[in-house]
């Protein structure tokens, strides 16, 4: 999505941050054509949209995916 690097101090895996970035990009409709084209060949629009849709309330799942996880790991 974006070409400089991704400096998340490990908050959360890659794994994490990359299907986030998929579940929104499937929300906006952009999945099949990010699939067909590649994340290089998107708009910065199209990709502004993702980005800004993960820095919003995507963030506020994040955080409850996180608790949740962390909750029942120590069960």
């Amino acid at each position: 999505m974006s070409r400089r690097n991704n400096n998340n101090s490990g908050i959360l895996p890659d794994a994490v941050l990359e299907q986030f970035k998929w579940e929104v990009a499937d929300e906006l409709g952009l999945s099949s054509k990010i699939k067909s084209q590649g994340w290089e060949n998107m708009t910065s629009r199209e990709c502004g949209h993702v980005g800004g849709r993960i820095g919003g309330s995507m963030v506020k799942t994040m955080i409850r995916r996180a608790k949740d996880s962390l909750n029942s790991t120590s069960l």
